[in-house]
């Protein structure tokens, strides 16, 4: 009985939509993270009447055939890249992208991750570095003396230093950008890498033609919204429950079919 394959196919992809949205959902306060969306396609189908054959010697053809569907299958989970909103929060080292970009970083495996989390920190060498350590590209130090920090819209990074009043330019931050944003390889950690599905970087500063501007003490929040994400998960728990059923009523079928007498 096909019912109980197409039905159990179902349930599976249903149970892989639960865990997109529930993975969104665990990542709503997480800085610059991007909400995922589950594609299904229809799997292949059996023809029990070929369409567009003769169905007489007199050359009739058949016009619309009978082919029966066996199920569902994933697409894809695509990643949607809208904006997030910004939130303020005084810390001079926290850089938010208002627009398109992301902040380029070097991972300790010799690769430039990307990354749209600027909660960004100074190290004990004085380097902008992420959470975790890894320098932000293209390695700006700031002095060991500097007692104000300033990055413009552009990524121009300043710094005044004790017993001087001019601000002294000590780096320029660069943006990445990609023509497919979503064939991009999330690996954790805020982190994006490069693949062949999202083309190659092109690099540039805040506010240039394509490129976003970058603001000072804010982080950009996670695109998740807790409502469409909640009524997806009513509506994934109600198609699972259908597909349960038909499965339920195939067995009853069955089961009719196997005490005839």
């Amino acid at each position: 009985m096909r019912s109980l394959t197409t039905a159990a196919s179902g349930m599976q992809a249903q149970q892989l939509n639960v865990e997109v949205i529930s993975n969104n959902l665990a990542n709503m306060n997480t800085t610059g993270f991007k909400r995922q969306r589950a594609e299904f396609q229809d799997l292949l189908y059996q023809n029990v009447q070929q369409m567009g054959v003769n169905s007489s010697d007199t050359g009739t053809i058949v016009p619309t055939g009978a082919q029966v569907g066996l199920g569902v299958d994933t697409g894809s989970i695509y990643r949607i890249t809208e904006q997030g909103g910004l939130a303020a929060t005084d810390n001079p080292y926290d850089l938010a992208i208002a627009g398109n970009g992301f902040f380029q970083v070097q991972l300790p495996s010799g690769d430039t991750g990307y990354t749209r989390a600027g909660a960004f920190a100074v190290s004990g060498t004085g380097q902008i570095v992420t959470a975790d350590g890894y320098t932000v590209s293209p390695g700006i130090t700031v002095p060991q003396n500097a007692r104000d920090i300033t990055i413009s819209e552009q990524g121009q990074v300043s710094a005044t230093v004790d017993g001087s009043t001019a601000a002294t330019i000590v780096g320029q931050l660069e943006l990445a950008t990609f023509f497919n944003e979503a064939g991009l390889e999330a690996v954790g950690g805020n982190m994006y890498l490069e693949t062949a599905a999202s083309g190659a970087a092109t690099t540039g500063t805040g506010g240039s033609p394509g490129f976003g501007d970058i603001r000072q003490g804010f982080v950009e929040t996670s695109n998740v919204n807790a409502v469409t994400e909640i009524t997806a998960l009513i509506a994934a728990q109600r198609a699972y429950e259908m597909n349960a059923r038909v499965i339920t009523a195939s067995d009853e079928m069955l089961a009719a079919s196997s005490n005839l007498r």
